[in-house]
């Protein structure tokens, strides 16, 4: 069985985002990049299925710039056994994104696409139900557990009333929550393997894909700055401001 895992390169979760002076966007210069946590997690997921004899191949894809290539070479050395990056600078909704990962798969035909369920940087929660759509696959969404048994996969989803097991027909798709597992750290040696493994580099124009979008970004701000708070000496008091002040009650 092949694992398709789809990767996305985001600023490192624990830099503090700033917004460019002039308010076109994120301010990206000299900013750690790093591999999306749920993307970790599909990699480390897809992995584990290859360790217990179920997957033959992982395939790591990731959609961006040439710099993109630092969070293949991540996935290879965590375990993945080739990646391919379809090369692009222009600035991407989910849609192209998911039309982008759709000609991929139709390329590579594997049984298992695994995205992470959100990206940090967009929060969209969006590519992987697209995904779906394009493709008529069956999709198990916010997974916090992925067994494969004979052709299908059963899915326990994380739902707002608790826990839901769906089983799949394969060819799926499975977008993973942060409880599903715990990434592991890649090691020097696999890291020395890493740069010697396949990836393989393509356009959008390559796979026939038009990424032009429908969506233009006007405006991007910074949250307000939220006031500092203050103490109250007694319960008479935090009623007088929350009524003459905040106007709350």
């Amino acid at each position: 069985m092949k694992v398709l895992v789809a990767v996305k390169r985001v600023v490192d979760y624990n830099v503090k985002v700033r917004v460019k002076a002039d308010n076109s966007g994120v301010d990206l210069a000299n900013v750690k990049m790093s591999m999306n946590p749920f993307c970790e997690i599909g990699v480390e997921e897809a992995i584990r299925l290859k360790e217990k004899g179920i997957a033959t191949e992982v395939v790591a894809v990731s959609i961006g710039p040439t710099a993109a290539q630092e969070q293949l070479r991540t996935a290879l050395a965590l375990g993945a056994d080739r990646a391919i990056l379809v090369e692009t600078a222009d600035e991407l909704n989910s849609l192209a994104v998911a039309k982008l990962l759709k000609a991929v798969v139709d390329q590579e035909q594997p049984q298992l696409i695994m995205l992470g369920k959100q990206a940090i940087d967009s929060d969209n929660n969006q590519t992987g139900q697209m995904l779906a759509a394009l493709t008529g696959y069956a999709q198990g969404t916010f997974a916090s557990k992925v067994e494969v048994a004979g052709d299908k996969v059963n899915v326990t989803r994380e739902i707002d009333g608790g826990l839901q097991t769906v089983a799949l027909n394969l060819p799926a798709i499975v977008t993973t929550d942060l409880r599903l597992n715990e990434p592991r750290y890649a090691s020097l040696p696999n890291i020395m393997k890493a740069k010697k493994k396949p990836l393989e580099t393509v356009t959008p124009d390559s796979l026939g894909v038009s990424t032009a979008s429908t969506v233009q970004t006007l405006k991007v701000e910074a949250p307000a700055t939220r006031s500092a708070g203050i103490k109250v000496k007694d319960v008479a008091e935090l009623v007088e401001k929350l009524k003459n002040e905040a106007k709350v009650i």
